[in-house]
């Protein structure tokens, strides 16, 4: 998934807005209803603990007691959700990414099919689609309402774990490497390099999911299901077919997060200059950062797919006087081949399904890891203050 920018803005506002416990209380009790219906009451009651208490304080004279009392109250207060990150556990991180990279890539699939499908090089003459829309009526129309989530189960099961260890390993990378290359502050050097690891073991395991997945979206797939594929692939292909495209992913991944990290932090500086927790702001600027990025990378995004699905209509057509292309093999012969079939304007094809399939997913990938990972965070902190309170009794 690709959400480095989107986990690395979160140390940035949590050093605006992790001094005022009340403003950053009361917008997370403000998330966590507007997320979770189930939740009203607890939700509720988060902001009723986080409400600064000064009733009585103003009469206190004395520097000791005063510091008695800042103690007490940051003994009893709730976990600031803007530091939640730097207390999180490893485990925390993990299973809050699983649940976001999940709900990501199923919510927005059958617009996922719609771009795979948008992208072949060489359509089959029913599989010609002018807009997303389009392509979704007719999908259904033709080939049946399930058509469209063939292959989900491919992906949930591949997103999961690449989530997981995504996240996982770049809020302990962040962390480790900020403390050492600038200690007590931000680092775009550390979140840099942890976000390029974190892809790096990201895409490792995403990779053959992503194989399989593009295979059985694509018109008149000959797959009758996720384990025929695996079989049919690794038997006719051999093992490295799952992993052709791995160097073209990342090389589409680096330039992906650099640009939508560097849009995201200038749309901030204009939509939320004072970098308070603002779930409006966040959600905006993540959207239209993950748009442009995108775009931009498109051209990767189609070399990528021709890689995985090794279209036959696209190989037949490469053929020459000593025989057909038996696969195409490394991102220059994609390249080579896109330029061919279809001119620079084929490097941009599915451009428009993989902007509105980037937008809302990025934002639902956000959405839901910071919603997680606040309440397995806050569970952690009741529990451990409970214990503390029954050791002290």
């Amino acid at each position: 998934m690709e959400t480095d920018g989107f986990v690395r803005r979160r140390r940035m506002t949590a050093e605006t807005t992790g001094n005022d416990p009340g403003v950053a209380g009361a917008s997370a009790g403000a998330e966590v209803r507007w997320l979770g219906g189930r939740f009203w009451g607890v939700s509720e009651s988060i902001v009723g603990s986080l409400t600064p208490r000064i009733g009585g304080e103003t009469e206190i004279q004395t520097v000791d007691l005063i510091r008695s009392a800042q103690d007490a109250q940051s003994e009893d207060s709730e976990p600031d959700y803007e530091g939640l990150p730097q207390g999180a556990s490893t485990s925390t991180h993990m299973l809050a990414g699983a649940v976001a990279g999940i709900m990501e890539h199923c919510l927005m699939f059958p617009i996922d099919c719609v771009k795979t499908r948008m992208q072949s090089l060489q359509p089959d003459p029913a599989a010609r689609y002018r807009n997303v829309m389009d392509a979704l009526r007719r999908i259904v129309a033709t080939e049946g309402i399930w058509r469209p989530l063939r292959g989900l189960n491919a992906t949930a099961i591949g997103a999961g774990p690449a989530h997981a260890l995504y996240f996982a390993s770049y809020e302990k990378l962040k962390k480790t490497l900020s403390d050492v290359i600038h200690p007590g502050a931000n680092s775009h050097l550390a979140n840099g390099t942890a976000g390029c690891v974190a892809t790096l073991l990201h895409d490792a395991v995403m990779n053959p999911a992503e194989v399989v997945k593009q295979r059985m979206q694509m018109y008149n797939s000959p797959y009758r299901g996720v384990l025929d594929c695996v079989r049919a692939v690794w038997q006719k292909e051999g093992p490295t077919a799952f992993y052709r495209s791995y160097t073209t992913q990342l090389t589409m991944n680096v330039p992906f997060q650099a640009l939508h990290f560097m849009t995201y932090e200038y749309l901030q500086e204009l939509l939320n200059p004072h970098r308070q927790y603002n779930p409006s702001s966040h959600m905006l600027s993540g959207a239209l950062a993950g748009a442009i990025a995108a775009a931009a990378t498109t051209p990767l995004d189609v070399c990528k797919t021709l890689l995985n699905t090794q279209e036959s209509l696209a190989l037949g057509s490469l053929s020459s006087g000593k025989g057909a292309h038996r696969h195409i093999s490394g991102l220059a012969h994609a390249f080579r081949t896109v330029y061919r079939l279809g001119g620079l304007r084929g490097f941009f094809k599915g451009v428009q399904a993989r902007v509105i399939y980037q937008m809302p997913s990025t934002a639902i990938s956000w959405s839901v890891y910071e919603f997680f990972k606040y309440g397995l965070t806050k569970h952690q902190h009741n529990k451990r203050r409970t214990q503390q309170m029954e050791a002290e009794m």
